[in-house]
C-alpha cells in the first residue's frame, strides 16, 4: 500500500475510507491525511486539533480545522454527522479512552483508530530488564512520556468488543512495513476500523 507523501500507516487509513466520505480527523496533525483524502478522494474533511503551530499548517494546506482539545469531547457535532472518524496515533495520549471511543461512535458511522503496540517483543525484553521501553514508535522516557494508556492487540479488541464496536479491519506494521505473521509480538502500531453500532 503506496500512495505518495502519505506513511504507510496513513495510506492504509486512506485505503480504508471511501471516494466522497464525510472524514473528521480527531488529532489531525498537519492535516496532511485530510489533505490527501481531499485531494484524491473528493472527501469533505474537518479535522480537530490542538496546537497552535498545526493548526497553521493545516490553514497553509486548506484543511479545514477547529481548535479544541479533544479532552473537552465531540459536543458540536450531531449524531452520524460524518461516514468516518479517524483517531491516529492519539488513542494512548487521551484521558478517558472510552469516552472518545463512544464519542467517535456517535458522531461516525465507522471510526480508525492506531495506536502503538504494547505487545511488541523488544517491550517485554526491556521490562525483563528492568526498564521501560525506549522506542522508535514509542520514544519518550517514562518521565516526559504523553503516552498514559498503552496497550496490546488483544487489549483493544476487548474494550471494543465491551463498547459494542465491531471491529471491520485490522492492519499493523512493524516500523513502517505492513505485517500480517505474529503481530502480537511483531507489529510496532496497530490501525483498527470498526462500525459503530448506531449505524444502520
Amino acid at each position: 500500500m503506496s500512495r505518495p507523501g502519505l506513511r504507510p500507516d496513513l495510506a492504509r487509513i486512506a485505503s480504508w475510507i471511501p471516494h466522497g466520505a464525510r472524514v473528521l480527523d480527531l488529532g489531525c496533525g498537519d492535516g496532511t491525511l485530510l489533505a490527501h483524502l481531499r485531494d484524491a478522494q473528493q472527501a469533505r474533511t474537518v479535522g480537530v486539533e490542538i496546537s497552535d503551530e498545526h493548526v497553521i499548517e493545516c490553514t497553509r494546506k486548506g484543511v479545514n480545522v477547529i481548535q479544541q482539545n479533544l479532552e473537552d469531547g465531540l459536543a458540536l457535532f450531531d449524531d452520524g454527522q460524518f461516514d468516518t472518524v479517524v483517531l491516529s496515533q492519539t488513542l494512548q495520549a487521551v484521558h478517558n479512552t472510552e469516552r472518545i471511543l463512544l464519542e467517535m461512535a456517535r458522531v461516525g458511522r465507522e471510526g480508525i483508530v492506531s495506536f502503538p503496540n504494547f505487545g511488541y517483543w523488544t517491550h517485554g525484553l526491556s521490562i525483563l530488564l528492568g526498564h521501560m521501553p525506549v522506542t522508535g514508535q514509542m520514544p519518550y522516557e517514562w518521565y516526559n512520556t504523553p503516552n498514559i494508556h498503552l496497550c496490546t492487540l488483544k487489549d483493544f479488541e476487548a474494550l471494543a468488543a465491551k463498547l459494542n464496536l465491531r471491529i471491520l479491519a485490522r492492519a499493523t506494521f512493524a516500523n513502517d512495513r505492513e505485517i500480517s505473521w505474529l503481530p502480537g509480538w511483531r507489529s510496532t502500531l496497530a490501525v483498527y476500523r470498526f462500525a459503530s453500532p448506531m449505524a444502520r
